[in-house]
């Protein structure tokens, strides 16, 4: 178990860094708007994750490398990862309402308690 804590917590290390850097980089740009930061991490940890998963389920990485690329690389790189293969995996289980369910939840109760968290903290401070 503690190898598997250090595999997950180091990947989380190098992924939360390098999501750090990388965001930093594409949103430090004058004029730009929208978040292409974040946007740019979530879509290249998408593809990542599919990479990482293909392989796994192909039997190519073991699953020491699974949860440390995964979970802990690609997790402190981007949640968005792991929540884009999980709705694919309802879909490939031929689950589409429970995927169009669970993304659609996610979404916008996610969005709702960031509203809440927020609005909690600011009434407190006035």
């Amino acid at each position: 178990m503690i190898k598997t804590l250090l595999a997950v917590g180091i990947g989380s290390f190098i992924g939360g860094i390098s999501r750090f850097l990388l965001s930093g980089f594409f949103q430090s740009k004058p004029g730009i708007e929208f978040p292409t930061g974040t946007f740019i991490v979530n879509i290249l940890g998408c593809l990542l994750i599919g990479v990482v998963y293909g392989f796994a389920d192909k039997g190519n990485l073991t699953e020491d490398w699974r949860l440390f690329l995964a979970t802990g690389v690609l997790g402190g790189f981007t949640t968005f990862s792991a929540f884009s293969y999980e709705t694919m995996s309802l879909l490939r289980n031929d689950q589409p309402m429970i995927a169009v369910g669970y993304a659609g939840a996610s979404i916008f109760i996610g969005i709702s308690a960031t509203f809440i968290g927020f609005s909690i903290v600011r009434q407190m401070l006035n």
